[in-house]
């Protein structure tokens, strides 16, 4: 008798809920290391950023060649060369950058859960773009996230703000660029491995910041803070994005769009107990909301959205 392969399949969803899980607690942990360097180190989140897109780009494609050992400058053939410059430069750059400024200007909280509209920015386009009206389903989501969202940065006193206007409109802009960073990369993504992809985006969002890079001495780091630096650019970056491809092969990516809630979740945490971020309750049931709509979205999509996935899926997360 031939045994029975579901416990394997159990094991197996088990694992990438595991691996996904794990990838978007690094990835919020990182918000919340960068807080910490910005307050304690005092550095320049631009400074951070291009040393971030430098290091983790070429990580990144180094683990491409090893792994697959392949051409690096293939993607740069026919009409992609044009589309890889776009998604770096319109995608990549703007949502690591605002994302970073966000944390700078208020904290890895606030900053994580204002990038999770995103997605509520790409149903938008989406019914622009088809002509159609989003699901209501979707107008539901957008709603709650818009009441999340002003909780959130008045802690609901609707007539003044509870955080600084340059952290709304950072982590505003971070939402928006979260949403162009998802659509961007769509053509490339089917054609080549995403290493390829995000690895040489990275390389080319940094070159922005090589005259600061190059020219401006940072403030004297201590060896926590270089651990700090470090953990981004290899825990933050690396090992998240290790995982969460690891993830994409047990799981479907609307699981994993939904575990990437552990993001915030993480952030927040973080923040609280080791930043000594204050949090009002207001904020907390804001944020929550916010978490909300990514489990709406993971709604049966109509087939316009759900061909890309990419309403729940992170095919091509920082």
């Amino acid at each position: 008798m031939v045994p029975t392969q579901k416990p394997n399949v159990k094991l197996n969803q088990r694992r990438g809920v595991l691996y996904a899980i794990i990838g978007a607690m690094l990835w919020g942990l990182s918000g919340s290391v960068a807080q910490y360097l910005f307050a304690s180190a005092h550095l320049a989140p631009t400074w951070l950023v291009g040393v971030r897109l430098f290091c983790a780009g070429g990580l990144l494609l180094g683990w491409y060649a090893q792994a697959t050992h392949a051409s690096l400058i293939r993607i740069w053939q026919r009409r992609n060369g044009w589309r890889l410059l776009a998604f770096a430069w319109l995608g990549m750059l703007p949502s690591q950058a605002t994302y970073f400024m966000a944390i700078n200007y208020g904290n890895a909280a606030t900053a994580t859960v204002l990038q999770f509209l995103g997605p509520l920015f790409i149903v938008v386009y989406m019914a622009l773009a088809n002509r159609q009206w989003p699901r209501r389903i979707d107008l539901l989501a957008i709603g709650l996230a818009m009441l999340g969202t002003s909780l959130l940065v008045t802690q609901g006193r609707l007539t003044s703000l509870a955080i600084s206007i340059p952290a709304v409109v950072w982590g505003l802009l971070a939402g928006v660029s979260q949403a162009s960073y998802t659509l961007l990369p769509r053509r490339l993504l089917r054609e080549f491995d995403a290493r390829l992809v995000v690895g040489w985006a990275m390389l080319l969002g940094a070159m922005f910041f090589w005259p600061q890079l190059l020219t401006v001495q940072p403030p004297a780091l201590s060896a926590a803070d270089w651990w700090g630096i470090g953990f981004i650019i290899v825990g933050g970056t690396m090992l998240a994005y290790l995982f969460y491809l690891k993830s994409l092969a047990y799981i479907s990516p609307s699981a994993t769009g939904m575990l990437s809630a552990f993001e915030p979740l993480t952030a927040t945490v973080v923040a609280v107990v080791c930043l000594g971020t204050r949090l009002a309750l207001a904020e907390l049931i804001g944020g929550a909301l916010i978490l909300v709509t990514t489990g709406l979205q993971a709604w049966p999509q109509k087939p316009w959205a759900s061909a890309e996935g990419i309403l729940t899926g992170k095919c091509e997360k920082y």
